[in-house]
């Protein structure tokens, strides 16, 4: 894939988030960025396959991302609050119908989305509680293959508009105490207060602790 691709697709993918999937044919998505609809069948053969490209694209760039944290974050905390952030701030502007048109419209892209919470995300999360346990912030006598789990089926719940109507709770605000309360219950005393300062001293305002 070029890097015309690439750009395009992320462009795409920014969209999406907007306004939704379903909503947007391929003459809108020419015209709100400024192309002809035939450039966008230079790389695909229809919009099911164009979804599932950007999402190809979002789940491998999003995988950069957390390998880049990993390499380069102080501890654990450091590594969950550093991914948090960085999805919160795509979530801002999140359509309420994003996850239900994948599920329902685009079964390819559903597939691609799901097998990368089941593998990446999955062993992100297991990972970090592992190494949370090694650098003694998080409590020993967790699971991490289990908590690994239960985190990743959490995931779906954030979108489920019958859970957290979007009228109500935003799903920014959602994913926010969904992470607090997925550290508060890993991390042990010395974890907390790790977490508390380092919030404070870098005024990050994702957690309300």
């Amino acid at each position: 894939m070029n890097q015309e691709q690439l750009a395009l697709y992320a462009r795409i993918g920014e969209l999406f988030m907007r306004y939704g999937i379903k909503s947007l044919t391929m003459d809108d998505i020419a015209k709100h960025l400024k192309i002809a609809k035939k450039t966008l069948y230079k790389f695909v053969d229809d919009k099911p396959d164009l979804v599932n490209q950007v999402m190809k694209v979002r789940c491998d760039v999003e995988c950069f991302l957390i390998n880049d944290i990993h390499t380069h974050s102080e501890n654990a905390i450091d590594e969950i609050i550093q991914i948090s952030q960085n999805v919160s701030q795509q979530l801002q502007q999140v359509h309420p119908s994003l996850h239900y048109d994948l599920e329902k419209y685009y079964p390819e892209a559903w597939s691609t989305f799901n097998a990368h919470k089941k593998t990446v995300i999955l062993h992100f999360i297991e990972n970090n509680l592992k190494r949370g346990i090694d650098e003694g912030i998080y409590r020993e006598n967790l699971s991490p293959k289990i908590i690994a789990r239960l985190f990743v089926q959490k995931i779906d719940v954030l979108f489920d508009p019958e859970v957290f109507p979007p009228s109500e709770i935003s799903f920014k605000e959602a994913h926010s105490e969904m992470i607090r309360y997925h550290i508060r219950g890993i991390a042990n005393d010395k974890g907390v207060k790790y977490m508390k300062n380092k919030l404070k001293k870098e005024a990050i305002n994702l957690f309300n602790i």
